[in-house]
């Protein structure tokens, strides 16, 4: 089971394509610069975003032949190889006008507008628990977290350097929020327990 902390990286790092980008779009977009195979694309998205989690040969496929069949992607050639014939993908321009269209639209901002931790906290005040343990418990995860990403950030690349920078500033927020909330545990309490 994942920690809280490695919960928050994965919402931070890895759902910078599992939930806020579109495979379909960054595919098209890595099209542009000419044609490729799969495992082209493949390698390329691994390289430029798929650190931390690896695309799957499968998702590939999948996402070029629904690209194809929405006319936003051709085949440019077809090669034998050793096993299946290895389809050449070209962008078209439907797709070059997708991809311009998603990287004008803003992405929505996912206020956190009710946590798991939030919860935890409320229901340690309810059933008479210690819910300064909860929030020191998970300042230290916070914490170990931060230091971890801080260490991959000094050896990481720019782009690293910079996906690091995103987790951490999430966590230095969440921070915050712990401090706040611990300093009003007593009106809090007060209020839940109504």
């Amino acid at each position: 089971m994942a920690t809280y902390a490695q919960q928050v990286y994965v919402v931070c790092i890895r759902g910078v394509y599992s939930r806020a980008m579109s495979i379909g779009h960054t595919l098209l977009g890595l099209l542009e610069s000419g044609p490729r195979h799969g495992y082209d694309l493949k390698r390329a998205f691994d390289e430029k975003f798929g650190q931390d989690r690896p695309l799957h040969y499968g998702q590939v496929y999948s996402t070029m032949s629904r690209l194809l069949k929405n006319g936003l992607v051709e085949v440019d050639g077809i090669e034998p190889g050793d096993g299946p014939e290895r389809k050449r993908y070209a962008i078209t321009e439907a797709g070059i006008t997708d991809v311009q269209r998603w990287l004008a639209t803003p992405e929505k901002p996912e206020p956190y507008l009710q946590s798991t931790l939030y919860t935890k906290v409320v229901l340690a005040l309810l059933t008479h628990r210690d819910a300064a343990d909860i929030l020191d418990t998970q300042r230290s995860e916070h914490l170990r977290m931060m230091r971890i990403l801080t260490d991959r950030k000094r050896t990481g690349d720019l782009a690293d350097q910079l996906i690091c920078d995103h987790a951490l500033f999430h966590l230095e927020a969440d921070l915050r929020w712990l401090e706040l909330t611990a300093a009003r545990l007593g009106k809090l309490a007060e209020v839940v327990t109504r």
